[in-house]
């Protein structure tokens, strides 16, 4: 069974690099991997921020935020 794990960024250089860097980096077998491109996907920008995202790139894993470096807030993004 594998843990749910949500990346959010805004598409923005830094995000890019972390996606490569750092979602792309999970191991497939332990963690069931989404990307959401906020830019694109605007209507989910209201989870995000419910899970703690304040600014992107973040991942969110098992239900904790981690904000990796930083890109846009999400306000930028509304």
């Amino acid at each position: 069974m594998s843990t749910k794990a949500i990346f959010y960024h805004a598409g923005c250089p830094v995000c890019v690099a972390a996606e490569q860097n750092v979602a792309h980096a999970l191991d497939p077998a332990k963690y069931d991997v989404e990307i959401v491109h906020l830019g694109e996907s605007n209507s989910r920008i209201q989870e995000a921020e419910r899970a703690g995202v304040k600014s992107v790139p973040a991942l969110v894993l098992d239900g904790a935020t981690f904000h990796i470096n930083f890109g846009a807030d999400m306000d930028a993004l509304k």
